[in-house]
């Protein structure tokens, strides 16, 4: 059977940016996500599912991104509750409000489920790596942090992505001169990626 990331036909993907778009709107009207009903919609979104929500302002500038690793409920109601919490819960962020909604761009990566890499030293993580395609996970106790895909505009370089990522995790104190950690775990995932 395949995944969710490999189900989802492009009808899909507009049904999941029309779930997020009008999440966002009736959170500026109710205070609340929209709640979908699963069963409306095809197996592919009534699945399990994995989404980041990210969004831009008309400038391109990011605006928001929340979301979940992990599937724990259905694509569709995590696509709606992360981009209600991208709109109005993302702490870097002010809440969107009325003016900005229409000029919003919303992009939705909706995740693969991850894969455990065998690897404790960010020197080590880079061999693991596709640039461009593959999303990273690490983790130090309560110490977790995540770059999409996406990231990869911007830290074209391997070890400039991992080590980029170490710093948002808050790692770089815990590791030894090779650059080991003991405990530390990685993952690795991939992502469809859906926008307007």
């Amino acid at each position: 059977m395949p995944s969710v990331t490999e189900a989802l036909a492009p009808a899909a993907g507009r049904e999941l940016l029309a779930v997020a778009r009008e999440s966002i709107l009736h959170g500026l009207s109710q205070g609340v996500p929209s709640s979908p009903d699963p069963a409306d919609y095809e197996h592919p979104l009534q699945a399990p599912g994995a989404s980041f929500v990210t969004l831009r302002s008309a400038g391109g500038d990011l605006r928001g991104c929340i979301g979940h690793l992990e599937a724990h409920r259905p694509l569709v109601l995590d696509v709606a509750g992360n981009a209600f919490s991208a709109a109005f819960l993302d702490p870097r962020f002010k809440p969107v409000n009325e003016a900005e909604f229409t000029q919003l761009d919303i992009h939705i990566s909706v995740l693969s489920p991850s894969e455990p890499l065998p690897a404790d030293a960010w020197r080590d993580l880079p061999s693991y790596l596709q640039p461009g395609h593959h999303g990273l996970i690490i983790q130090l106790g309560s110490r977790r942090a995540t770059f999409l895909p996406a990231v990869w505009a911007q830290l074209p370089e391997a070890q400039e992505f991992v080590a980029a990522l170490y710093r948002k995790a808050g790692l770089e104190a815990f590791a030894d001169a090779s650059g080991r950690i003991t405990g530390l775990s990685a993952w690795v995932y991939s992502v469809h990626e859906i926008h307007a």
